[in-house]
């Protein structure tokens, strides 16, 4: 096997905010794999809430090839993962990346689109949410119109830095008929949630996502049993180990493969989730079309997906899955993740 690894900071569109930063490019590690003249490609944008970077990825990369290539077969994904998550425990992302890698460059030399490969319903793909991150009133309604206008009926709206519900008013004055989530990316404490959650409900908020503290679990249950807004466990679920404990803490739960690692890990925690009757979500980075795409092919399993990070970029070396409105059309891939170079396009 053959392997490229590189970096590149992927500027964005607008200034993306969260409660507890904001970004203006998306630092990513790309990786592709070439086996008997067919190539995989993947790529991570790592957190620095996840204690990864970039550059630390890049550094992993290489090693982590090494061991696929010891394998030598693509196939080969159970083995694979397993012997990547002992060599790199703690770098989800590093494996992340090469997981996706792996199971395109398996699913192109099969040419089956990998949720083929999987025995997935391309029609079970539920709408994606654009996501409008934290800004002025005014410049979140403005992004909230454009997403409208572009056929975008489910928002994701960031909050958790004050002046919380002018924004969100303001968000659903410019979209009234759009369906709203929010996300507060642990920025409340429970209380907070708690006397929240009535301008959220008279707002029409169909979900609110980890309003608490990751670690603040018994606050998470305190805010799901007071309010009938569905609430969604993300910082606080991160792997399928995570699942029992926040099982009666919340309704939904959100698998990230930056979170956990890998396809094959994303799918024991959304199994893990479903068994304890949790209803499932499948959520991103704000990344290139090289992540979101392998994502895409799990849709079919959940109940939501939150995938539209690559649309957040001002510009992507590579493109991905198409959209249909706001759901991502997997009968268009013809093999593999469906990505490719730009310059192939």
């Amino acid at each position: 096997m053959n392997w490229t690894v590189d970096r590149h900071d992927l500027p964005l569109s607008n200034p993306f905010g969260i409660s507890r930063e904001t970004s203006e490019t998306s630092e990513t590690a790309t990786v592709e794999l070439t086996h008997e003249g067919t190539t995989g490609i993947g790529a991570v944008t790592p957190s620095a809430y996840y204690d990864e970077s970039a550059q630390s990825v890049a550094q992993t990369l290489p090693l982590l090839c090494e061991t696929v290539d010891g394998i030598g077969d693509p196939h080969a994904q159970q083995r694979i993962e397993r012997d990547l998550a002992e060599q790199a425990p703690d770098q989800p992302a590093a494996r992340m990346a090469l997981s996706i890698a792996v199971h395109d460059l398996a699913a192109r030399q099969l040419d089956l689109p990998l949720y083929r490969q999987w025995g997935l319903d391309p029609d079970a793909v539920p709408p994606t949410t654009y996501t409008v991150g934290i800004d002025s009133p005014e410049r979140m309604a403005e992004k909230a119109r454009e997403a409208a206008d572009s056929g975008f009926g489910h928002l994701k709206v960031k909050l958790g830095t004050g002046d919380d519900r002018a924004r969100l008013d303001a968000v659903r004055d410019a979209a009234p008929d759009a369906e709203l989530r929010v996300d507060a990316n642990a920025a409340w404490t429970a209380q907070e949630a708690i006397d929240n959650a009535d301008w959220l409900a008279d707002a029409g908020v169909t979900m609110l996502e980890q309003p608490v503290e990751a670690h603040d679990i018994d606050g998470l249950r305190r805010v799901t049993d007071a309010t009938e807004i569905p609430v969604a466990a993300d910082e606080s679920c991160v792997t399928a180990s995570d699942v029992p404990r926040v099982a009666d803490a919340c309704d939904i739960v959100n698998a990230k493969l930056v979170k956990c690692g890998g396809l094959r890990p994303a799918t024991r925690l959304l199994n893990a989730a479903d068994a304890h009757g949790l209803d499932l979500m499948l959520g991103c980075m704000v990344e290139s079309n090289a992540s979101i795409a392998a994502a895409v092919h799990l849709a079919p399993l959940v109940d939501y997906v939150d995938l539209d990070g690559a649309l957040l970029l001002a510009s992507d070396p590579y493109d991905g899955v198409s959209l249909d409105g706001d759901v991502f059309d997997l009968t268009a891939v013809s093999a593999g993740t469906g990505v490719r170079r730009m310059r192939d396009a």
